[in-house]
């Protein structure tokens, strides 16, 4: 049976996905790379152009700072089908686009090689025999793989899309009811802010931001920019963000263990980050170890059980990975009557709560406060809020079972080396 678990709700990791309309000419493309510029903050900004270079007009002209323009690396494309869509998005992921802007999207759709070229190709496949009814059915396939190539970009993602005007006819009589957009009917929900052109000027026509609602702006740029970029909490990086709890003076073991959790759970362990002290650069798993085991040395008193881990190094072999409690210190208080209805939910989380796994659940807990107890009523209360920190953390690993049981036998195996 299949376990979920729910995480508290962030946008740390939150990245733009804007949309903007409106007829040639309209400041579409201007806008999508002002808005880039602020959005990369200094990162690579990558167009893929299919408006027969037109993005290039914005450009820097060599030898003229005079002129301005917009620094970008450009992507040509002019068969737009959503294979080269797709291909084009898994370039930018490994050439570490920070921004990548699609200018325009239509094509994609009504385009050399979009999807309604497609449906028509299939259409008259000799194996199809319900027109193009039928060819719909592979052709939304493609298009359901184009948009989760686009829409799971890992950074800001910006699309142009052209319009034109649309009718109503009533009897004899035809009324210009606005604009249609040159996409399929409600792309627009796949973004979370659109934006109508109209000669230069921006309104927001659908957002999921408060502060965007109703909003127009003439000639939308950096400003604009920001306000979205503070709705997605200044697309703080998830990384740095652990990194910078580390070096806090407020920094505990229990919430160094947090932090190890944290940073598990989002696959981030072998994420590249720079030491705060000697600016090399390392993984953040060693580096939270590293801060962890520190604080562990200073508040850990010599027990049966032998010192605790002093380095990095030691932190990985008795453990695997950042996980026993540190010992108790001054505090002698007994368990209290909540920690101890706690424990068995911990336990139960890292594979140790069957009634006839007691003998387990002492040696456990013996290896991470430091001495053996004959009950977990003899442990104080410091060493109970040590253990169930400890159960905490590892409860929600992805592999509770597995981590925990690791991190025991790693801890037995140091004792039985010293």
């Amino acid at each position: 049976m299949t376990t979920f678990s729910f995480a508290p709700a962030t946008r740390e990791t939150a990245r733009a996905r804007i949309a903007l309309q409106g007829p040639g000419g309209s400041g579409k493309t201007k806008t999508g790379l002002r808005f880039a510029e602020k959005f990369a903050n200094g990162g690579a900004i990558g167009v893929i152009d299919t408006e027969r270079g037109s993005a290039l007009k914005y450009a820097p002209v060599p030898g003229r700072p005079d002129l301005g323009g917009h620094e970008f690396m450009h992507l040509p494309m002019a068969f737009c089908s959503p294979e080269n869509l797709i291909a084009a998005v898994r370039a930018a992921e490994e050439a570490r686009i920070a921004v990548l802007f699609v200018d325009s999207w239509s094509h994609f759709w009504a385009g050399k090689g979009g999807l309604l070229a497609r449906v028509e190709e299939e259409s008259k496949k000799s194996s199809n025999r319900g027109g193009k009814f039928t060819a719909w059915a592979p052709v939304n396939d493609l298009e359901q793989d184009m948009l989760d190539a686009l829409l799971n970009f890992p950074g800001h993602v910006i699309v142009s899309m052209r319009t034109k005007n649309d009718y109503s006819m009533e009897g004899k009589n035809v009324t210009k009811v606005g604009v249609k957009t040159v996409q399929r009917e409600g792309s627009e929900y796949e973004f979370d802010v659109v934006i109508d052109m109209i000669e230069g000027t921006g309104t927001v026509t659908k957002t999921r931001y408060e502060p965007l609602y109703n909003a127009s702006v003439h000639h939308p740029g950096e400003d604009f920019a920001e306000v979205i970029l503070e709705q997605l909490g200044q697309g703080v990086d998830p990384v740095q963000a652990i990194a910078d709890e580390l070096v806090a003076d407020t920094l505990t073991y229990p919430r160094a263990l947090e932090l190890h959790a944290r940073a598990k759970a989002r696959n981030l362990l072998g994420a590249d980050v720079l030491h705060p002290k000697t600016g090399k650069p390392g993984k953040l798993g060693a580096l939270i170890e590293e801060y962890g085991v520190a604080l562990r040395t200073q508040t850990a008193a010599p027990t049966p059980a032998g010192p605790a881990p002093h380095s990095v190094s030691d932190a990985v072999a008795a453990e695997g990975a950042m996980g026993p409690g540190q010992p108790a210190g001054s505090g002698s208080s007994p368990v209290s009557a909540p920690q101890m209805r706690m424990m068995h939910a911990c336990f139960a989380k890292v594979g140790l709560g069957a009634k006839d796994q007691r003998e387990e659940r002492l040696r456990a807990t013996g290896l991470i406060i430091g001495r053996q107890v004959a009950t977990a009523n003899e442990l104080t209360f410091d060493e109970a809020a040590t253990l169930l920190d400890t159960l905490t953390a590892y409860g929600d690993f992805d592999n509770p079972v597995d981590e925990f049981t690791a991190m025991v036998q790693g801890l037995a195996d140091q004792l039985a080396t010293t």
